[in-house]
């Protein structure tokens, strides 16, 4: 390996935690947002989200780059390819961010409703995963990368849960349909970022292994 190709990687790795700590940045704004039902913090989610499209394009080039002039093999193939793909989800999970925080506007006239989910142990899971991949990629820890494939199953469970009472819910108090479309909404979009922090793990843990483990169910 050339210094040159070692420096290139090295810049790549650094990207992609930046992209990382961008991202989590942005979610755990809507998290808290949604705890403290706080509206006010939308527009500076939305200025993140503008910044991390803009770094995922970055990301992106410098792979393409490196595929192109180093044509690298064995490892540093898996990272380049793992990269390019997690750069992908972590855009997504950006604007799932943004999703989230557009929906607290509709809590405000319903502050006296409970919400009929653990939507708190939700948010926790959910933003724990994204953490749990975001140190996996760093340590290139394997066996971190697996534990989020097991939690994702905690918020399948919760998600399933808060479409079932939601959806009894809107047949009762059609009078606060907007507040549960919203909760609903907000269910889906944990949910999806969820998804998104098990491929980025599953990504590592090729990165790490050369193991491809996509669509081996979750019991394995």
């Amino acid at each position: 390996m050339t210094r040159h190709f070692e420096n290139e990687i090295h810049r790549l790795k650094n990207m992609i935690l930046h992209l990382t700590a961008m991202v989590e940045d942005s979610l755990e704004k809507s998290v808290k947002a949604v705890i403290n039902r706080d509206s006010s913090v939308v527009e500076n989610i939305k200025a993140i989200d503008i910044a991390i499209d803009s770094y995922e394009v970055e990301v992106e080039e410098e792979c393409l780059k490196i595929l192109a002039l180093h044509q690298p093999v064995a490892t540093d193939l898996r990272f380049v390819v793992a990269v390019l793909k997690i750069n992908n989800d972590l855009e997504r999970i950006g604007d799932l961010s943004v999703n989230i925080a557009k929906r607290i506007k509709y809590f405000a006239p319903y502050a006296d409703r409970q919400v009929p989910f653990d939507i708190n142990k939700m948010l926790t899971i959910t933003t724990l995963m994204v953490k749990d991949a975001s140190d996996a990629l760093v340590a290139w820890d394997a066996n971190k990368a697996k534990h989020v494939l097991v939690t994702d199953n905690e918020v399948d469970a919760i998600h399933k849960e808060a479409y079932k009472e939601i959806q009894r819910l809107l047949k009762e108090e059609s009078e606060a349909v907007p507040y549960y479309i919203s909760l609903l909404s907000v269910s889906k979009n944990l949910e999806r970022i969820a998804d998104h922090a098990t491929n980025i793990a599953e990504d590592i843990i090729y990165m790490v292994s050369g193991e491809i483990i996509r669509h081996q169910g979750s019991d394995e």
